[in-house]
C-alpha cells in the first residue's frame, strides 16, 4: 500500500520487532528542537532503535542515554546498520557538506533513511555509490507512484477516526497523536498511529508523507491510509499537517480533513503562540473556539466530524502558567483540555472514548 519501510515494528499489531540500529545524522542541529524534529521525534517513540547520534559540536556527550558522536567511525563502533537523516530544514535541503557524510555512510556500508524533500536517488553519485557496496537508499517523502483521487472508501473503514489538527504548524500535532495511541495501547485498545510525515514514517515504519503528494491526490492518500490503517486496528489517531488558516499550508491539512474523514478532531495549540509561524504578512492566531467552528464546518457533510477535545503545549510556560492555560481552554470551549506530554494523554483519550461513535 503506501511507502514501506522494511523489518520495522508498527505500533499496537504485534509485528515482529524491528532490526534497525539507527545512527541519527544530526550534524549541527542536534541542540535544536526545531530543526532536530526528527531526531527528537525517533529518539521520544522510538529510542530502543537509536545507538548513537551524530553531531561533531557535541561529541562526548550523551541524549536520553544515547552517546553522540562526532564522526560516522566512532559511530560505527556501536554497530549501527542504518544512518537516519534526523533534521527538517527550510525547503528541504542539505546543509552544508551533508552530501559528504550521507556518501561517507554509505561507504561503511550503511543503509540510508532521508525524509528531506532532496531525494537521495537524485545526489550525484550516490546511487552508485550505493550499488557499489550494497546499501539501501530510502527516501521516506516519496510517495506510492499508484496514487489517485479519493473514492469514498474513507467512509466505510471500520473504525474510529481521530484526525489532530492545530492553530499553526510546529506546535506538536504529531506529539499529541503519539501520546494518545500510546496511552491507548496501554489500555489495550486496537490503536494504531497513522503516519502522514517523515518523522512519523521513521517512527512506525509505514504510511505517506502527504506534503510530497500531488494536491489533486492529497485525498487520496489521506484515504488509503486510513483504509490500511483500519486493517490493524480500530482506533485510528491521523497524523495532522499544516493549520487550516496558515496561508502557507493549510492546502495539506483539508486535504487531510475530507480524505481521512474522521469522526472526531483533537485540537492542538501551543500556548504563548499569537502569530502564524513561517507566515510573512504576520496572521494572527485566532481563538480557540473559532478554530474549532471552522473544522466542524469543514467536514465533509456524510461525516461531520466534531472536535473532542484540546490538546495544549505548554513546554515554554510554567507548570502553574500551564494549568491555567488549561483551565482558560476548557472555559472558552466547553471542552476537556490538557497537555499530553507534561500531564499525561488520559484526560484527553477519555474525551475521545466518551463521544466515539
Amino acid at each position: 500500500m503506501s511507502h514501506a519501510v522494511e523489518n520495522v515494528p508498527v505500533p499496537g499489531t504485534g509485528t515482529t520487532p524491528s532490526q534497525k540500529r539507527y545512527l541519527i545524522l544530526a550534524e549541527e542541529f542536534s541542540h535544536d528542537p526545531h530543526y532536530a524534529k526528527t531526531a527528537r521525534g525517533v529518539m521520544r517513540y522510538r529510542r530502543e532503535a537509536v545507538v548513537a547520534i551524530l553531531d561533531s559540536k557535541r561529541a562526548g556527550e550523551t541524549d536520553d542515554g544515547v552517546p553522540i558522536v562526532g564522526s560516522v567511525d566512532e559511530g560505527l563502533r556501536l554497530n549501527p546498520n542504518t544512518a537516519l537523516v534526523g533534521i527538517v530544514t527550510q525547503g528541504g535541503h542539505f546543509p552544508g557538506d551533508w552530501q559528504e557524510l550521507l556518501k561517507t555512510c554509505v561507504s561503511k556500508g550503511l543503509d540510508l533513511e532521508n525524509g528531506l524533500h532532496v531525494r537521495l536517488h537524485d545526489i550525484p553519485g550516490l546511487p552508485e555509490l550505493a550499488a557499489q557496496h550494497g546499501v539501501d537508499l530510502r527516501d521516506l517523502r516519496e510517495p506510492p507512484s499508484d496514487l489517485s483521487t479519493a473514492t469514498g472508501e474513507n467512509l466505510e473503514v471500520d473504525a474510529t477516526i481521530v484526525l489532530t489538527v492545530g492553530s499553526d504548524c510546529a506546535i506538536g500535532k504529531m506529539t499529541a497523536t503519539c501520546e494518545l495511541d500510546l496511552e491507548a495501547r496501554q489500555r489495550g485498545l486496537q490503536s494504531v498511529f497513522v503516519p502522514t510525515g517523515q518523522t512519523g514514517i521513521a517512527i512506525a515504519g509505514w504510511g505517506i508523507s502527504v506534503d510530497a503528494v500531488v494536491s489533486d491526490f492529497l485525498a487520496g492518500a489521506a484515504e488509503r491510509l486510513v483504509v490500511e490503517g483500519g486493517k490493524r486496528g480500530n482506533l485510528l489517531w491521523v497524523e495532522g499537517q499544516g493549520a487550516i488558516l496558515h496561508p502557507i499550508y493549510s492546502g495539506v491539512t483539508v486535504g487531510l480533513i475530507h480524505g481521512s474523514a474522521p469522526h472526531l478532531y483533537v485540537l492542538c495549540h501551543e500556548v504563548g503562540r499569537t502569530v502564524v509561524e513561517g507566515d510573512p504578512t504576520g496572521s494572527p492566531i485566532v481563538n480557540l473556539s473559532e478554530l474549532i467552528d471552522l473544522h466542524e464546518r469543514m467536514s465533509l457533510k456524510l461525516r461531520p466530524a466534531k472536535v473532542a477535545c484540546v490538546a495544549l503545549n505548554t513546554s515554554g510556560v510554567s507548570e502553574q502558567e500551564a494549568r491555567e492555560a488549561i483551565g482558560e481552554a476548557e472555559e472558552e470551549t466547553g471542552l476537556p483540555a490538557d497537555d499530553p506530554v507534561r500531564f499525561g494523554a488520559g484526560k484527553l483519550l477519555d474525551a475521545v472514548l466518551k463521544v466515539a461513535p
